[in-house]
């Protein structure tokens, strides 16, 4: 399924003018976006399914970056902290806009 146009801005965003999007890890899989010093690692995740949410949070703890946000819709975001709690990540997750932010220890 192609990505939205939504979903490839904000990847973009979060790479920064240096960064990379669709950054390679083990297995096959693909980061959304990483920071040019490889210090953020971002994940969008529009789907709010929590098997989404849980695969691209997994995707983040692999990343081995220091700081993992992921970025999921307003009304996606408690299921998004939850997601991460149970595999794991200590990071942040944000809304889609950036307004709202929730840190996960």
């Amino acid at each position: 399924m192609a990505e939205s146009t939504s979903h490839k801005k904000t990847k973009a965003k979060a790479a920064g003018r240096n960064g990379k999007t669709e950054a390679p890890l083990s297995g096959g899989r693909r980061l959304d976006a990483l920071t040019q010093s490889g210090h953020r690692a971002t994940e969008v995740e529009r789907s709010g399914t929590s098997a989404g949410l849980s695969k691209a949070a997994r995707r983040l703890r692999d990343s081995g970056a220091s700081q993992k946000v992921l970025q999921v819709p307003q009304k996606d975001m408690t299921a998004a902290i939850k997601a991460m709690k149970k595999t794991g990540v200590a990071g942040s997750v944000k809304n889609m806009s950036g307004t709202k932010r929730k840190s996960v220890r």
